[in-house]
């Protein structure tokens, strides 16, 4: 089996922009996640460049979903 220079569809790598847009918050609200640590997004650096997997993105929305505004956050 051969080597796909196409990445699937899950494993696509966002900068800190395209991530902030895909889960429409702001950059700084995931930067400032990536210092904290709360919320919780899973994060990677190649050299100084900031990454994120969608597959990642997309388990932090289904982790987070709510079905009222009284359920407690997320730990």
């Amino acid at each position: 089996m051969g080597i796909s220079l196409v990445p699937e569809a899950t494993n696509l790598l966002f900068n800190t922009e395209q991530a902030a847009r895909y889960l429409r918050v702001s950059a700084s609200f995931l930067a400032k996640s990536r210092v904290s640590g709360k919320p919780s997004i899973p994060f990677t650096r190649i050299g100084v460049a900031v990454r994120y997997r969608k597959s990642d993105l997309d388990a932090f929305i289904e982790d987070n979903m709510k079905t009222t505004t009284s359920e407690p956050k997320a730990a």
